[in-house]
Parts: structure tokens; C-alpha cells; sequence
């Protein structure tokens, strides 16, 4: 299994970096498309839609991100209808997700968790359309991580669980390595790529730090939501897509959290 799972990651890294870095903007911005239609299709079953209802769910995510995205083209982290975007994804990840998770997913509507799905997907899409390639693979770097870290963490010294109704799994020990191989990456990043070094100086640096845990709190998030919604659909996985990781929602769970709050922190800061 190990294996099978190694080789499914390296596959999917080599054809999203080639993606990223050789194919059109618009062409990336359709592969997009056709990421968010496999995912809303997993978040459809996981909202326990069937038949003709999942089908009319996932033309619908896949022609919101396409009217977004054709009514923001071209896209830019700085243009005031994607930023629009990016603020109501990041009071959906830092109001919302904590107070629904909190109280428990598993009495949310059919309705409510379809909706939640579209807050989810959507946003992040626009995200990663949005973002230059540096900017994205800087911060999906940072997710990769931080999840690394965490699980790594987690296994040898985790004792103290983080959220045990939602996914006994994670514990607190994992979340702190987490967030401190965020620090670690943020700080080379800053140190190795002048685009990012020029805007971290003196006081600067507390904020960047905040702005790298922000980053991975949101990962955070958008991992236990996933294993939420999961747990209220009674599955393991989101989906059998990827041989030795489950579905595409269960590659993608952190990063749908933390790209529209790394863009919109991108945009904020003013780096090119």
C-alpha cells in the first residue's frame, strides 16, 4: 500500500508541475475546471446526494468557478472581484468551519452541506487560477508540510487529541509540529527568495510569521471539515479515484482551506 501510495503522489506532483509551469493560463485554468467537477462529484456523495441530483450538483460548481472565472479574467489576486471572493471563503474558514465543527456536522442538512461544498471548491479554484505559479506552489508547499509534519509528529509523540468527534486521528502534538514546520519553511522561503524577503524586514517578521501559522490553521481546518463531512456521510474516504489516497477531496482538503486565505494574504501584502 505504501508503495502504491508513493507512486500515486509522485505521479500527481510531476503532472501538476508540468501543468503549472508549461501550460497556458487558460488551458490551467480549465484543468482547474475539471478538478473542481471530480471533487464536487465525491462532495456530493458525502452530502449524501444521488441520481440526477449529484449530477445537477456538480454542472453547478463547475459553471459557478466557470462564471467566476470568465467574469474576473483575467484573474489577479489584486482584482477587486476575486478579492470579493477570497474574503467571503476566508469568514467561511475562520467563522464558520470552527462554530460548525464545534457543534457537530452530523445534523446539517442535505441542503446545508451541498452549500458548504460550494463555499469549499469554489473559492479555492479561483485561487489557484489566480495566483502566479511561484505564489501557489509557495504556498501548496507550505500545506504539503505542514501536513507531513503533522502526521510525523502526530505518530511518534502524539497523546492528546485535537478534535476527537470530528477525527480521532489528529492530536495536538501533530497540530504544533505542524505549525512549527511552517515557521521553519517560512523563514528559508523569506530567506532564499528575494520576492519574498523584500517585504519581511524588521517588525514585518511577526507578521509574516502570523500570516505562515494562519496558513497552516487554515490547512488545519480544512482537514478536520473534510474528515466532518465524511463522518456524516459514514465513508473512510471521499472517493477511490487515487489508488492508496482515497478520492480527490481527500488530497485536496487542506489546500481548499488555505488558498484563498494565502491569496488573499498575497494580496494584502503586495507581493508580485
Amino acid at each position: 500500500m505504501l508503495a502504491v501510495r508513493t507512486l500515486t503522489a509522485v505521479a500527481l506532483l510531476a503532472a501538476f508541475l508540468a501543468a503549472l509551469f508549461f501550460l497556458e493560463r487558460a488551458l490551467f485554468a480549465l484543468l482547474i475546471g475539471a478538478i473542481v467537477a471530480c471533487a464536487a462529484h465525491e462532495w456530493a456523495a458525502l452530502s449524501r446526494l444521488r441520481g440526477s441530483a449529484a449530477i445537477a450538483y456538480v454542472a453547478g460548481c463547475t459553471a459557478l468557478y466557470g462564471a467566476l472565472a470568465a467574469w474576473a479574467w483575467p484573474m489577479d489576486t489584486s482584482a477587486m472581484p476575486v478579492i470579493a471572493i477570497l474574503i467571503g471563503a476566508a469568514a467561511f474558514w475562520g467563522l464558520i468551519v470552527p462554530l460548525w465543527l464545534a457543534r457537530g456536522m452530523q445534523s446539517s442538512s442535505q441542503v446545508l452541506m451541498a452549500a458548504a461544498g460550494l463555499a469549499v471548491l469554489v473559492p479555492a479554484a479561483v485561487a489557484m487560477a489566480a495566483l502566479p505559479a511561484w505564489q501557489l506552489l509557495a504556498i501548496l508547499c507550505l500545506i504539503w508540510i505542514s501536513d507531513t509534519a503533522a502526521y510525523l509528529v502526530g505518530r511518534r509523540f502524539g497523546r492528546h487529541k485535537l478534535a476527537p468527534t470530528v477525527s480521532p486521528g489528529k492530536t495536538i502534538e501533530g497540530a504544533a509540529g505542524a505549525i512549527l514546520a511552517s515557521l521553519a519553511y517560512a523563514v528559508i522561503l523569506a530567506l532564499t527568495m528575494p520576492a519574498i524577503g523584500s517585504h519581511v524586514k524588521g517588525f514585518a517578521w511577526v507578521a509574516y510569521a502570523a500570516a505562515a501559522m494562519l496558513l497552516c490553521a487554515s490547512g488545519i481546518f480544512g482537514d478536520l471539515f473534510e474528515s466532518g463531512a465524511k463522518r456524516y456521510a459514514g465513508v473512510k474516504d471521499s472517493g477511490k479515484l487515487l489508488p492508496g489516497h482515497g478520492g480527490v477531496l481527500d488530497r485536496v482538503d487542506s489546500v481548499c482551506a488555505a488558498l484563498p486565505v494565502g491569496a488573499l494574504l498575497v494580496a494584502w501584502a503586495g507581493i508580485r
